[in-house]
């Protein structure tokens, strides 16, 4: 596709209206917007879980925070939503005189809405994958013959996208900026619990959103207690405020002595966690993508809900229970055993996060602890 339009648009407009993780995943992408055209600036607009990473984004300038009604948990819970409230503001988009827009989406997400949104803000370029004809909607359309023909990893089909209109990065991985002051408090937090500088430790997530895509509890507790053992590696447990009572239940019944980081850490800190433990145990949620854009060693217990969120450019192992109903793309598994997590058995899991173990000493033997 020939755009030479878009060499000269200096204010764009990155349209990602997922979560934390969906977003870090278009950070190479963005990345390559911005490299293209010395001076150009960069806006994200997403949802409050994405626009969240804002301080950790080097190279985004502003975000707006955005309650699509068409998305999952768009202008949700119930809150009224008059369609008033999108007319304003597509009224403020228009304001902000944006060159061009960029619509993120996965696959199985429509660019439309949003394209629509902002042809009526007049922002005159606007790029984005659709499988219909989107005439006056996109200014530049890429077919999207996913999964029809084939299945990219996020990343790369974000990469690909801006490609298209002739901006190619130079590095494809994902990108979380650590801030000196999140690394000194998570070293404080752990020094008080007898974890000092240089001795391996492993960071475990047992949360995500989706029900879908979380191991079970009493799983959970099987590994710890195993990891405890077979290791003696501190084991860091982290999570939001809410699942704290779901961590103190997998601590309660793991039978060896754990810590709890559970609603004591903002989102730099977490950041600031995953990089500084030796290696992450986590589902497919956002943690598992800042470990990956970190380059801290993940084992990820990973739900065949879908294929393309698998750990970007990092060591990784991959833990789950193959299933005809794989690739289901529900946020609750609608057959009701769960079995693509559930009967991923304990003892592999230890033995992937050994192996890792292994692989991180090594590595951190040879470079600089941050």
């Amino acid at each position: 596709m020939s755009a030479p339009q878009w060499m000269d648009a200096r204010n764009i407009l990155c349209v990602r209206l997922d979560s934390m993780g969906d977003v870090l995943m278009c950070t190479p992408a963005m990345r390559a917007l911005r490299q293209a055209r010395p001076g150009r600036t960069l806006t994200l607009l997403s949802s409050a879980s994405g626009t969240a990473l804002a301080p950790y984004l080097d190279d985004v300038d502003a975000v707006i925070t955005y309650a699509a009604p068409w998305m999952k948990g768009g202008a949700s819970h119930g809150a009224p939503h008059p369609p008033s409230a999108d007319s304003d503001f597509i009224g403020q988009l228009a304001e902000r005189h944006f060159d061009a827009a960029v619509v993120f989406t996965s696959f199985s997400q429509s660019a439309l809405p949003a394209a629509l949104m902002c042809y009526m803000a007049g922002i005159a370029l606007r790029l984005g994958h659709c499988r219909e004809n989107p005439y006056r909607m996109l200014s530049h359309w890429v077919v999207d013959d996913e999964p029809a023909t084939q299945i990219r990893h996020e990343v790369q089909r974000q990469r690909d996208l801006v490609a298209s209109v002739g901006c190619h990065g130079d590095n494809p991985r994902m990108r979380f900026a650590l801030r000196a002051h999140d690394l000194a408090a998570v070293r404080r937090m752990l020094d008080e619990r007898g974890i000092r500088r240089g001795r391996p430790w492993i960071l475990m997530h047992p949360g995500a959103s989706a029900a879908s895509r979380r191991y079970p509890p009493e799983r959970w507790a099987d590994v710890i207690g195993a990891l405890a053992r077979r290791t003696g590696c501190p084991i860091v447990l982290t999570g939001d405020a809410h699942e704290a009572a779901l961590i103190d239940g997998i601590r309660a019944a793991c039978g060896v002595t754990t810590h709890s980081l559970a609603g004591q850490l903002d989102l730099g800190q977490l950041g600031a966690a995953i990089r500084l433990a030796t290696v992450v145990l986590s589902n497919n949620t956002g943690p598992a993508h800042i470990a990956a854009a970190l380059g801290t060693p993940l084992a990820i217990l990973y739900a065949l809900t879908n294929p393309q969120h698998t750990p970007w450019q990092v060591e990784s192992r991959l833990l789950y229970h193959d299933v005809p109903c794989r690739f289901c793309y529900k946020s609750v598994c609608p057959e009701g055993h769960h079995d693509c997590l559930g009967k991923v058995a304990p003892a592999a899991v230890v033995d992937a996060v050994c192996s890792l173990m292994g692989a991180a000493r090594q590595y951190r033997a040879s470079s600089t602890d941050p």
